[in-house]
């Protein structure tokens, strides 16, 4: 894929400007205090950083030369803060001096790198005001635990980084014990103040003449405070009309909230500190339930969190307000009455870990036996003591039964629900140990009132758990397939949904049926009534997750307001999957998904197949036997397994589907076969001529002129008798 070339950030594509491919984040360390009276967050955040890829000769300057976007080369683009170490910013003044303050910046940032290497973030409505280097030995040397020696290749700092990193998953306490002084050490001694820039999607740093990515600092310490417009975060009242504030599941992800690397191969773990209020409760994703601690000022509290998971940062997911913790739950199998399959032979499958290092429940044989994991749910006072609130409290329980009865283990080991404000734009947001939900999802009138059903209650809390295993702990590699996520979560909610309330065959039959009727006439409607470029499941065709050299890309529409409220990529993902239940049957598909989540958890998938060379031979004469085929169907089958450049024997399969459906888009497919595959291509002018297709007799003809002075005697009889 292409950088960013000239791409207009007021579009509906959304860049994605981290260099991925020369430096990744392995661990955040943030220290925020939410500030209600101004509606910002402000902090730091320490990123611990570690070269990745190959950084040769194609790279050029991200600033100077072009390999981001046409922002940092026009004087018109508007940029909004350059500092370097004599502090310089860009003059206040009128609409017209701000444009020329800010080409001069521009100008100036270009015009100082020297070659250095640039780090490059995605950031977006951030006021920074400082990056440092964090000097990591003045805590190394009192951590005799962890070596530091210098290595021929890297300097102490350096080693002591990759060394933490390097440490066993077994001893993720001591690791974040370690980042979170690191976190705290002073800034380097050797001009740790690092020059910055920012842009309309980007925080880029450089360290006076550090070249390569190798040498560029560890750990960086970045200073900054969140806008009150910051798209990532929003401000708002609750139910009780009492302030808040909560991550909003915004297209632009938490660049808002805090520099990052965005694409999803930049997985990585954090810790946070937060201090809010002392009223306030603050929820984060975070593996253990966070007790508040008294804060220096007696007015605040604070809260800390920690994932040991790698995660994008996207899947980061805050909550600060004045919410009450209607429940907490952590109830034994027993205890519930909850039925339940016995799956414990799963741990001896032969499926085994294939993420890399991490504390991993699936490898845990006391989480297998975890049937509900602890949960809790907040609300606002006024909606503590209603019917619907404790009717869901109930189903809760029951759903999360149902979901490790079909998937199996629990990839978190807890779970929050946050009954958000009214406002929120969805019914529910899933995050790691952490679910928001509608208050419109809530049964009207609770369990036994004879008003309303529980189902959009019902099956949309087991949408958002089945995003615990598809979607969170499996994820798309391509933002742009979220069919890949959303498709298996709605698929799932049924089948999760009818475990919980434990129906018949019948009932669940008759259930399944009446769901697919409503969504088929949903996604009827929409293909109706939407563009047809956000119709489709992998608009990066043969392209999708290609990045540029530097790891940058695009996240098409991802912008577009009218793809927030559509549903096509959930309901075509969901017919697929309804459709391989029908010709595999439903729980054959279930175990395969369960399989599925054992073998490739923790990791980042595509939904492109590669089929060997006999897999696609087998598609080919399968599709052979089909009466129709449209047009749109063979394009994608061309385009998605390059059938043009595969062996003889599919070429060969491709060229009789292309006559038998007359896809003249690809007759030079042919043509090229019937030239330089003499030997195989008897059969496919006989095929040209029996169609009876003027096009495709011309096309028999033209080919035999061309090839038959050098054509087999024997082979040429043949086929002269075909077409005479």
């Amino acid at each position: 894929m292409e950088p960013d070339g000239d791409l207009n950030p007021d579009t509906e594509d959304l860049p994605l400007r981290a260099n991925t491919n020369h430096v990744l984040v392995r661990h955040y360390v943030l220290d925020l205090t939410v500030h209600f009276d101004k509606k910002v967050i402000s902090g730091s955040i320490v990123l611990f950083l570690e070269p990745s890829g190959d950084f040769g000769t194609k790279y050029q300057d991200f600033g100077a030369t072009g390999e981001g976007t046409s922002e940092l080369r026009n004087p018109q683009t508007r940029m909004e803060k350059t500092f370097d170490k004599a502090g310089l910013q860009p003059e206040c003044g009128s609409q017209t001096e701000g444009v020329n303050s800010n080409a001069q910046a521009s100008q100036l940032w270009e015009s100082t790198s020297d070659g250095d290497f640039t780090l490059v973030l995605d950031c977006c409505d951030l006021d920074v005001s400082n990056v440092d280097e964090v000097d990591v030995t003045s805590v190394s040397d009192h951590l005799p635990n962890v070596a530091c020696e210098r290595s021929e290749t890297v300097g102490p700092r350096a080693a002591f980084i990759q060394n933490l990193f390097s440490a066993p998953s077994a001893e993720w306490r001591q690791k974040h014990h370690f980042f979170s002084l690191c976190s705290r050490a002073p800034a380097a001694p050797d001009g740790g103040s690092l020059r910055f820039y920012r842009d309309r999607w980007s925080l880029q740093v450089r360290k006076t003449g550090v070249r390569t990515p190798q040498k560029f600092p560890r750990v960086i310490r970045i200073f900054y405070e969140t806008r009150p417009s910051g798209g990532s975060v929003r401000w708002t009242k609750d139910q009780d009309n009492r302030v808040c504030v909560y991550t909003a599941g915004s297209p632009i992800n938490n660049r808002a909230l805090f520099p990052c690397q965005e694409p999803p191969v930049a997985m990585s773990t954090w810790q946070a500190t937060v201090r809010a209020p002392s009223e306030c409760v603050v929820l984060m994703s975070g593996e253990d339930q966070a007790v508040p601690a008294e804060d220096r000022d007696a007015h605040f509290l604070t809260w800390n969190y920690y994932v040991t998971m790698p995660m994008p940062a996207s899947t980061f997911a805050l909550a600060v307000g004045y919410c009450i913790e209607s429940a907490f739950c952590h109830p034994s199998l027993e205890d519930e009455n909850l039925s339940a399959a016995d799956y414990s032979s799963m741990a001896d499958d032969g499926i085994s870990c294939s993420h890399g290092d991490y504390p991993c429940r699936f490898a845990e044989r006391s989480a297998w036996s975890q049937w509900v994991i602890p949960h809790r749910v907040f609300s606002p006072v006024c909606l503590l003591q209603k019917a619907q609130v404790e009717f869901f409290l109930k189903l809760l329980p029951r759903c999360l039964a149902a979901a490790r009865d079909v998937l199996g283990v629990h990839p978190f080991p807890r779970l929050d629900v946050l009954i958000v404000p009214a406002g929120f734009s969805s019914l529910g947001m899933a995050s790691p140990h952490i679910i928001f939900l509608s208050q419109s999802v809530l049964c009207p009138g609770g369990s036994g009132s004879g008003v309303g059903s529980p189902s959009l209650c019902g099956s949309r809390i087991c949408h958002e758990i089945a995003h615990s295993w598809f979607g969170l702990v499996i994820g798309a590699r391509d933002w742009t397939e979220e069919w890949i996520s959303e498709g298996f979560a709605t698929c799932l909610e049924d089948i999760i949904w009818a475990q919980a309330q434990q129906l018949s065959l019948q009932e669940r039959t008759e259930q399944f049926d009446l769901k697919a009727l409503l969504r088929w006439r949903r996604l009827s409607d929409e293909l109706q009534n939407s563009k047809e470029e956000l119709q489709i499941l992998r608009p990066n065709t043969d392209k999708t997750a290609q990045v540029s050299d530097s790891g940058s890309s695009t996240v098409k529409h991802a912008l577009n307001p009218d793809k927030t409220f559509m549903q096509v990529h959930y309901l075509k993902g969901y017919f697929l999957l309804r459709f391989l239940a029908t010709q595999v049957g439903e729980q054959q598909l279930i175990d395969f998904l369960r399989l599925f989540v054992k073998k490739y958890h923790g990791q980042l998938v595509l939904s492109q197949v590669r089929l060997t060379s006999d897999q696609l031979v087998m598609l080919l004469e399968l599709l052979l036997e089909e009466s129709e085929l449209s047009v749109a169907l063979m394009r994608a089958l061309q385009r998605t397994y390059s059938l043009q450049k595969q062996d003889a024997e599919v070429r060969h399969r491709w060229c009789e589907l292309v006559i038998k459906h007359a896809y003249s888009q690809a007759y030079g497919d042919v043509e090229h076969f019937l030239v330089h595959d003499q030997a195989m291509g008897v059969y496919l002018y006989g095929e040209l001529m029996v169609q009876e297709d003027a096009e495709q007799q011309a096309l028999a003809r033209r080919c035999l002129s061309l090839v038959q002075e050098e054509m087999d005697q024997s082979a040429h009889r043949v086929v002269e008798e075909m077409i005479l």
